[in-house]
């Protein structure tokens, strides 16, 4: 019974994890698209086909209807869908799971979506029948970006459960796995203060902004166009780091960055309000500050427990080479085609080199001056005597080594015996001492002379008063 009732309770997690997800976003699209035909008072015809359309756009698929591309898709779903992702499979993965658990859970992070991706892909295809501007995207590109939206979300999600014990399993060093948090406080510094500075540009080029809301009266359409703006602010924020770094963000032909600013059609967006205008005044150099501020905070983050030389750069380079590949990851999810607009994005090979530039060479300072590097400690050096018996391996005896011996202390100490009470000492006995009498050996001195002895008769004698002989009886 307990058996089972685990099967039951992991085969749930398995299909909420394949599941999960991907049904929470079509049925958000499914209300959005719907209440949009009804707000329009249109029928509900194709109505299908475009909220599969829209599903696999959040997964960064192109959508073309009547013959032009909408390849610039909105960054905020997508990263959505990757924390929703990577929270359903951090809760499936056991922190001390096997390889075989692990390989299951991964999988249906993945097969669930691409099963709704072949299922949306069939729905597209028989709805363009009836809407002809609707056109089926390519089937490779969609299984693509379905496979890459969640297998990044599961590799998350796995390793903020067992990362770190994978990585000591394969035998690397403790440090690799300390990486991954300088890294992610890098791109968080970055794009943190890339989203400060739009909403910085945002207020001074208000009046901007308020001539782009003028392009539709209704409260309906300013409504929409505020929402828009919401999904596109990530796309925004991304090119804004990219002009942090160093490098440029373009819309068409209009391109800009910290030093030059080319003018071009923008499209009638609130959100890119935001953007620089020419001719370019030295405010945006400051831009550079903000590269240098994540420099120093992903050097902080490495310094936190101070390495060797070696292993302290690798750890930094690491941390470096995560965040750069990250944010150019980024830059490619908000950039694609927009129509006649054209090509919208950031300078892919500029852009990541930057990221790393910045965070390698502030973060490596900061470590210096942190207090981040520590010296290995020094080997003892071998006696003499050591020294010619290691010289000579003939003569080694391994029983007469001597080994250290293991301190195990142990996880309760025992508790102190109570000392015994000293015993009261003694007073020693007083000695008399006596004074040495010599002996007197001449003992004819001391006898009477016997002529002076008078013999009394015992007849003779008178009995006295207490009637005794032999004692006078007194007058």
């Amino acid at each position: 019974m307990e058996n089972r009732s685990v099967g039951s309770r992991q085969a749930r997690d398995l299909f909420r994890v394949a599941f999960g997800p991907s049904a929470v976003a079509l049925v958000v699209i499914a209300a959005v698209v719907l209440l949009q035909l009804l707000i329009a008072n249109s029928d509900m015809y194709g109505a299908a086909g475009a909220i599969a359309s829209m599903w696999l756009g959040v997964h960064q698929v192109p959508i073309s209807i009547g013959g032009r591309e909408l390849g610039v898709m909105p960054l905020l779903p997508v990263l959505a869908m990757v924390w929703g992702t990577a929270r359903t499979t951090a809760a499936a993965t056991p922190p001390q799971g096997s390889w075989f658990v692990i390989r299951w859970i991964v999988a249906s992070a993945l097969g669930g979506p691409l099963l709704i991706a072949a299922i949306s892909l069939a729905v597209i295809h028989d709805a363009s029948s009836v809407l002809t501007e609707l056109q089926t995207p390519n089937a490779l590109r969609a299984f693509a970006g379905v496979a890459a939206v969640h297998a990044i979300g599961a590799a998350i999600g796995v390793g903020l459960r067992a990362g770190g014990r994978l990585i000591t399993a394969a035998g690397l060093p403790p440090w690799v796995a300390d990486a991954g948090r300088p890294a992610v406080a890098g791109v968080l510094a970055l794009t943190g203060l890339s989203g400060a500075v739009t909403a910085l540009s945002l207020v001074v080029h208000w009046s901007t902004m308020h001539d782009l809301y003028a392009v539709t009266d209704s409260v309906f359409g300013q409504f929409s166009l505020t929402v828009l703006s919401a999904l596109y602010a990530p796309n925004v924020i991304v090119g804004t780091s990219a002009i942090a770094v160093g490098s440029s963000a373009h819309v068409g032909l209009a391109t800009f960055s910290s030093f030059t600013v080319f003018g071009g059609d923008i499209p009638a967006l609130p959100i890119l309000a935001a953007v620089p205008e020419p001719p370019l005044g030295p405010i945006w150099v400051v831009l550079l500050i903000i590269g240098a501020a994540s420099g120093v905070v992903v050097g902080q983050q490495c310094g936190r427990r101070p390495l060797p030389l070696l292993p302290a750069f690798g750890k930094l380079a690491l941390a470096s080479l995560a965040a750069a590949v990250t944010m150019a990851l980024l830059g490619y999810a908000a950039g694609g085609q927009l129509g006649n607009f054209g090509h919208v994005g950031v300078d892919q090979a500029t852009f990541g080199p930057a990221v790393f530039l910045w965070f390698f060479g502030i973060g490596g300072l900061t470590i210096a001056m942190a207090g981040g590097i520590t010296r290995r400690p020094r080997k003892p050096k071998p006696t003499p005597g050591r020294e010619s018996a290691s010289s000579s391996p003939q003569n080694v005896d391994l029983d007469d080594e001597e080994q250290p011996e293991p301190n195990f202390e142990p996880a309760f100490p025992p508790e102190p015996e109570p000392e015994p009470e000293p015993e009261p000492e003694q007073e020693p006995a007083p000695v008399l001492e006596r004074e040495p009498v010599a002996p007197d050996l001449d003992f004819e001195d001391d006898l009477p002379d016997p002529e002076d002895l008078e013999i009394i008769d015992d007849d003779d004698a008178t009995p006295g008063p207490t009637g005794d002989k032999g004692r006078p009886a007194d007058d």
